[in-house]
């Protein structure tokens, strides 16, 4: 699959997102090894600390699965005027399972495609 498709994927599920509050809806999805594919999106709360990114959500789903390595992970805000990038936690949990690349949605000229060290070059490993 493509990032165009990946990405296009994401934004069709950021529709379904619950953002009252930002109104930047957030839809993601993550494809494991074996091609399965997770999606997820952001979930907002009036106690915004309990509010959970779409990111999260998709790489939760796919942990729930048995996932523990992450092919790649796509990401679109539909209600942003440019690129989408993922938050630093959500960057965090994908050097947990070991994303190989990111699809950014919002470039001019579609999808933004990142290896995860470029996205975040000196993670946290234990």
């Amino acid at each position: 699959m493509t990032g165009t498709e990946l990405v296009a994927e994401a934004s069709a599920a950021a529709e379904n997102a619950y953002a009252p509050y930002s109104g930047f809806r957030v839809g993601a999805v993550v494809v494991s090894q074996d091609g399965r594919r997770f999606v997820g999106v952001n979930v907002e709360n009036g106690a915004y600390g309990t509010t959970i990114c779409a990111e999260a959500v998709a790489i939760a789903a796919a942990a729930s699965a048995g996932v523990r390595k992450i092919d790649t992970l796509a990401a679109s805000c539909i209600d942003a005027e440019g690129p989408g990038y993922p938050c630093g936690n959500c960057r965090q949990m994908m050097v947990e399972f070991e994303v190989d690349r990111v699809f950014v949605g919002g470039g001019p000229d579609g999808p933004l495609e990142y290896a995860l060290d470029e996205l975040i070059p000196h993670a946290f490993r234990l």
